[in-house]
């Protein structure tokens, strides 16, 4: 079976993350403790995510700012979740596997349908909250939020590096990537490229070049 999920959607900083987990053996999950991401510390996801390494096979993608920015000219970010759950799944060999992914959309049977028709009638559940009550999901939320989280790590890096503060989580209800914001539109004269520029957090700073859709 594979389990497919994201991290990182709604945020202002980073990319994207899908990651899709291919196991043989359901019980693996049971054995390791596996549960949704973010019910786990981050020390604990770390571990995790190295033992999944070892008795699983991963793929994962990921779409960086710059490109959401640009496809949001023409679609949903729902689109670009299906388009980048199809194509982590497309590096597993998923024919004859039962799929789970974690649904984005308000209607679950569509988002399912739309990712079993791009693979040529894989069959596909999809759940809303499978992340919590799917192994498999929750294994993919895992090694999305350690591969997310680690770019935000170097994100931050960057930043104290370059002006000596912090950029916070990325989240937009996170005052630390707020006052980030803030202090780059006054002393910058663009955004630098890890930040989401169509996203209405960034477009309130009401910087000239920001001309993309409202999250």
């Amino acid at each position: 079976m594979i389990g497919v999920d994201e991290a990182g959607r709604g945020p202002v900083l980073g990319p994207l993350v899908v990651a899709a987990v291919l196991v043989d053996d359901a019980e693996t999950f049971g054995t390791l403790g596996v549960k949704d991401s973010k019910k786990l510390t981050p020390a604990r996801r770390e571990r995790l995510f190295q033992e999944l390494l070892s008795c699983t096979t991963v793929a994962v993608e990921s779409v960086e700012p710059c490109d959401i920015d640009g496809h949001r000219r023409s679609c949903s970010l729902n689109d670009i979740e299906t388009d980048t759950f199809v194509r982590a799944l497309s590096r597993l060999p998923y024919r004859g596997q039962e799929i789970y992914v974690d649904c984005c959309d308000t209607v679950e049977e569509r988002f399912g349908r739309l990712i079993s028709e791009r693979l040529g009638g894989a069959t596909v559940h999809s759940r809303h909250h499978a992340d919590t009550e799917v192994p498999c999901v929750s294994a993919a939320s895992i090694v999305a939020k350690v591969v997310r989280d680690r770019a935000i790590a170097s994100i931050n890096e960057q930043v104290q590096q370059r002006w000596g503060i912090s950029a916070g989580s990325g989240y937009p209800i996170d005052a630390t990537t707020v006052a980030f914001l803030r202090f780059v539109q006054r002393n910058e004269i663009r955004f630098p490229s890890f930040v989401r520029r169509s996203w209405a957090t960034a477009r309130r700073f009401n910087q000239s070049t920001l001309d993309a859709h409202d999250e």
